[in-house]
């Protein structure tokens, strides 16, 4: 990926947008067509959610990431920021932008698979082991995403992401959302990949302190701060 400071800031919420919204659609919709083709069997559905949603981190990664560099993710936007790499005054901006694209991408899912456009998810989440869960999942993606960027590898970031999320759905109890963008989003579905709207703040929570302890691992392991590095995102769902 590309440094996007050179891109209009108009160009590049636009693209988070469109990723973010693609993405949440992807997660939910990829839950809602796996519960409709193996119903009551949790592992293949489960199976066919982690491969749409890795194959399409990649591509929404390796597509927009030269326009906005295909953060659809607050936690890793801020900690580019931290890193020097995104201007802290269109933090907010894209923060924003990124609920409101995964808002809409749960509610086109839904809308898709003639559902009702929004039904605030009823599938508890919030016990001890979900939330640890998300403490390494979302240490997990900030370790490899910057990892990869400080070591100037960031043209691997759409395979690794993409990877990592895919495995992280296995991985962990929690089926790795590591996003809170995402985590908004599918509080507005009912379906295999919603989760209820208790569930959220304990959710965002555990992912603000996976991404904290993922970026003093990476300034452990790569201390010199290079602000002419290249960057990239994911996601994670």
């Amino acid at each position: 990926m590309t440094k996007p400071i050179s891109v209009h800031l108009g160009r590049r919420l636009l693209a988070e947008f469109v990723g973010s919204l693609f993405l949440a659609a992807v997660v939910v919709g990829s839950g809602i067509a796996a519960q409709n083709l193996s119903p009551h069997n949790i592992g293949i559905e489960l199976l066919e959610n982690a491969a749409a949603t890795a194959v399409a981190l990649y591509a929404l990664i390796a597509a927009l990431g030269p326009v906005s560099g295909a953060y659809f993710n607050p936690i890793v936007s801020i900690i580019d920021a931290g890193f020097g790499r995104l201007l802290w005054r269109d933090v907010p901006w894209y923060v924003i932008t990124q609920v409101i694209g995964c808002s809409s991408g749960a509610v086109l899912a839904n809308l898709m698979f003639s559902t009702s456009a929004i039904t605030l998810s009823t599938h508890n989440r919030a016990s001890g082991a979900h939330l640890l869960a998300e403490v390494v999942a979302t240490a997990g993606l900030v370790l490899i995403i910057f990892s990869l960027t400080q070591s100037r590898r960031a043209d691997l970031c759409a395979a690794a992401v993409g990877s990592y999320i895919g495995a992280a759905y296995f991985f962990t109890s929690s089926t790795s959302f590591a996003n809170p963008a995402i985590t908004v989003g599918r509080m507005l579905t009912n379906s295999f990949a919603g989760i209820a709207p208790s569930s959220v703040l304990g959710f965002i929570a555990a992912q603000l302190l996976g991404a904290v302890l993922g970026g003093l691992i990476v300034l452990a392991l790569y201390p010199r701060k290079d602000n002419n590095a290249n960057f990239s995102t994911e996601v994670s769902p």
